[in-house]
């Protein structure tokens, strides 16, 4: 009998395990994008728009948080990620935390059900209430302040990621910006034509590092910007 009680106990175990590794496979960042993106803003800080179907996700997420009822803090959020769960698939505006004018601008979501299963709604939700928080909202108003402050070029060189190979006035990967605005101080054309071609072979000692083309990516006017930027290192 006990032997029998712990094989049973075991196989539910593992069960268990399984369902929980499952779910833990799903990326709720990715189904929040796939799903939600249509409707919703997803940045953070997020944008606004005057014909937008539905209010950004940070609003969603807040606005939850604060109206869902429970008995202390550490309840809340498990309480709001069933809401969630809930509301998607059969929203009403009984249900609805939204205001009255939310309610009038926006209207009432319509119904998920089909679209999206209980699993991938959990985990939805519950990386919208990791991601929306206060705490993440401070540190990316403060990146967003200080990217605001920086000359174009160089946000346009933390976007594209050139600082991963280049520095201002150290090498790298590749030369530096300075070695690089020396060599095409009189022809600056031709930087821009390496960082929308890519280039090789046209610097010894970096062991054959290979620029890829950008010109898909970053734009003409980008390119410029960037080049003018490089040229003042």
């Amino acid at each position: 009998m006990v032997k029998k009680l712990f094989i049973a106990s075991s196989v539910l175990f593992l069960f268990a395990g399984c369902q929980e590794k499952h779910h833990l496979n799903l990326d709720g960042k990715k189904l929040l994008e796939q799903k939600c993106s249509q409707c919703h803003n997803l940045d953070l800080p997020p944008k606004t728009f005057v014909d937008e179907k539905a209010p950004p996700m940070m609003a969603v997420a807040f606005h939850i948080k604060d109206f869902i009822k429970a008995t202390n803090e550490s309840e809340k959020i498990p309480k709001a990620i069933e809401f969630v769960k809930d509301y998607v698939v059969n929203p009403s505006a009984s249900k609805s935390f939204c205001d009255k004018k939310s309610l009038q601008t926006y209207g009432v979501m319509p119904s998920q059900k089909g679209n999206v299963t209980q699993d991938e709604l959990e985990a939805i939700a519950e990386y919208m209430f990791e991601h929306y928080t206060v705490q993440n909202l401070t540190q990316a108003q403060a990146l967003a302040n200080k990217l605001a402050k920086m000359p174009q070029g160089k946000r346009l060189a933390l976007k594209y990621k050139c600082l991963g190979c280049h520095k201002p006035k150290r090498d790298l990967v590749g030369p530096s910006f300075a070695k690089i605005a020396q060599r095409y101080k009189a022809t600056p054309q031709k930087m821009q034509k390496s960082i929308a071609e890519g280039s090789s072979g046209k610097w010894e000692g970096y062991r054959g590092a290979l620029m890829p083309a950008f010109g898909e990516k970053i734009t003409p006017q980008e390119q410029e910007i960037l080049t003018q930027w490089i040229e003042k290192q």
